[in-house]
C-alpha cells in the first residue's frame, strides 16, 4: 500500500503533526470533558473527510497527527475543529461557560 494518495488530478501525501491548548492551558481536559474532546474530533474529521494518523488528549493541550486532502487549508481544518468543539463543550458541560476567564472562548488563539 502506497503512503500516497490519489484525487482526481493529484497524487499527495499531506501530513500535519498539530498541537493545541485550552485557553490559558488550564488542566481542564480530564475525565468526561477530554473523552468529549477526543470523540468529537473523530465525528469531525469523518465529516471533513480527513484521516486521523494519531491523536492524544492531554490535561492541558491535544495532539493531532492527521492527513488533510489538498482542498482544504490546515487554518480551515483547525478553524472548524476548534469551534464545534468549543460549541459542544460548553453545550454538554454548562459548568465550562462559568469559569470566569473563558469569555466564550474555550481554546487557545493560534
Amino acid at each position: 500500500m502506497s503512503r500516497f494518495q490519489k484525487a482526481s488530478h493529484v497524487l499527495w501525501h499531506c501530513q500535519y503533526h498539530i498541537v493545541w491548548t485550552p485557553k490559558c492551558r488550564f488542566r481542564i481536559l480530564k475525565g468526561n470533558v477530554g473523552k468529549e474532546v477526543y470523540r468529537q474530533i473523530w465525528i469531525l474529521s469523518e465529516q471533513l473527510k480527513i484521516q486521523i494518523v494519531e491523536l492524544n488528549v492531554q490535561l492541558d493541550h491535544v495532539h493531532l497527527l492527521v492527513k488533510i486532502p489538498p482542498k482544504l487549508s490546515v487554518s480551515e481544518v483547525m478553524g472548524h475543529l476548534k469551534g464545534r468543539t468549543a460549541i459542544r463543550l460548553f453545550n454538554k458541560f454548562p459548568y465550562l461557560r462559568k469559569h470566569k476567564l473563558w469569555g466564550n472562548h474555550f481554546w487557545a488563539k493560534g
